[in-house]
């Protein structure tokens, strides 16, 4: 494997709100390898990077993004929550984070949240929408809901995968197969130096969420951890350089 690469979780989310080009520019600057975002789907059919299923939490909106337009989503403040300083920042769309994240190296760790069952055809707008922007190549797609995952395959074989889950799975390089996933997305308290080693040797790469403790971040870099989710991708990459050289 590879340096590690530091991946920036919901952007630079320690700095600035999460999911919002805010935090993604932040990322950008702060020199990531690439970030990690979540996507919805709204009532019009956009796609709307967010965490969660309901704007409650992130907005001074109530209730769920399906249940809300673009424009009535474009009207909510995503960013006084976490700060003044980030007043009136709107929730982006995956368009949006597209052509702000297109003209940089960095990529994509995309999380489709809920899959078909909440939002019908959400898989193949991703599909479309990263095809329009020429960053098939520089995504890699990831779900805890793994049928999402098996359809994505099925609609385009060449695109990557991760598995998301958070048990201690004993083992699980055959269910990958059996999904054709091309990585692992697990909780990073769950890792061992054995099941790093275990899954480079099915040639599964390892996406790790999300590791924000120092501590934390020494031990996956000395076991040559291949992707780590950070909400801090400075001091992330400060830390891994010291261990792995530039």
């Amino acid at each position: 494997m590879s340096f590690t690469k530091i991946q920036a979780h919901r952007g630079a989310s320690g700095y600035a709100p999460e999911n919002t080009l805010a935090a993604f520019k932040k990322a950008i600057e702060m020199k990531a390898d690439g970030i990690e975002l979540d996507v919805h789907l709204s009532k019009d059919g956009y796609l709307i990077v967010m965490h969660d299923e309901k704007v409650d939490r992130t907005t001074n909106g109530k209730g769920m993004i399906k249940s809300f337009t673009l424009e009535e989503l474009k009207k909510l403040d995503a960013g006084s929550w976490y700060s003044k300083e980030f007043n009136n920042e709107r929730i982006p769309t995956l368009e949006e984070v597209l052509k702000l994240i297109k003209p940089t190296s960095l990529f994509i760790n995309l999380e489709i949240k809920a899959g078909y069952r909440l939002y019908p055809n959400i898989e193949e707008k991703v599909l479309n929408m990263l095809e329009k922007y020429d960053m098939l190549e520089r995504s890699i797609i990831s779900s805890f809901d793994h049928y999402s995952l098996v359809k994505i395959k099925q609609l385009n074989s060449k695109v990557k995968t991760g598995m998301l889950y958070m048990s201690s799975l004993f083992e699980p390089w055959d269910y990958a197969k059996s999904i054709k996933v091309d990585a692992l997305h697990p909780y990073y308290i769950t890792l061992t130096k054995e099941f790093i080693m275990g899954a480079y040797s099915h040639n599964l790469a390892i996406n790790t969420y999300t590791v924000n403790e120092e501590s934390a971040i020494k031990q996956l870099a000395q076991g040559k951890i291949s992707g780590l989710i950070t909400n801090y991708p400075d001091k992330a990459k400060k830390i891994i350089s010291s261990i792995q050289g530039d």
